[in-house]
């Protein structure tokens, strides 16, 4: 095999630019045996709080794994495949939406860009409390990542 060249480490500005553009990343969480749990996820990333927020429903598995372990971590691919980002730290989970139009409810219809917010936001607050939607909030510690600059 002949060498070829080796990853460059992306500075904190770069990262945090790379999880921006993207929407879909892939969460880890642990579960109890220690083996990691990993979901393809929609998420929207904070830059001046480095907090990644995350919706799901109260009911999925993610959301017992983090109220026993809040670690976690969410890998975001770049443009291409030599390229990555991961952002890890704590998360917490909100409590769950229960009256439409509540804290909680605006926060998940505050994640939703501009160009798809709904046009009843009062049935889709609705909506929300029906699916016992949570906020998962990963409060990232850490960011790290790649990039391989291949001369085709």
């Amino acid at each position: 095999m002949t060498q070829g060249p080796t990853p460059r480490a992306l500075s904190d500005d770069a990262l945090s630019d790379l999880l921006s553009r993207q929407q879909f990343g892939t969460l880890a969480t642990n579960k109890r045996s220690g083996h990691p749990h990993l979901t393809t996820m929609l998420y929207g990333w904070d830059p001046e709080a480095r907090i990644v927020r995350l919706s799901t429903t109260a009911d999925r598995v993610k959301v017992r794994h983090l109220r026993r372990d809040p670690r976690a971590a969410l890998h975001v691919s770049g443009g291409d495949v030599w390229s990555f980002a991961v952002a890890e730290g704590e998360a917490e989970v909100s409590e769950i939406t229960t009256v439409p139009g509540d804290a909680v409810g605006r926060e998940l219809l505050a994640m939703i860009p501009e160009a798809a917010k709904p046009e009843d936001e009062d049935a889709f607050l609705e909506q929300l409390v029906a699916e016992r939607r949570v906020v998962i909030r990963l409060k990232v510690s850490r960011l790290y990542g790649t990039a391989l600059d291949v001369n085709g």
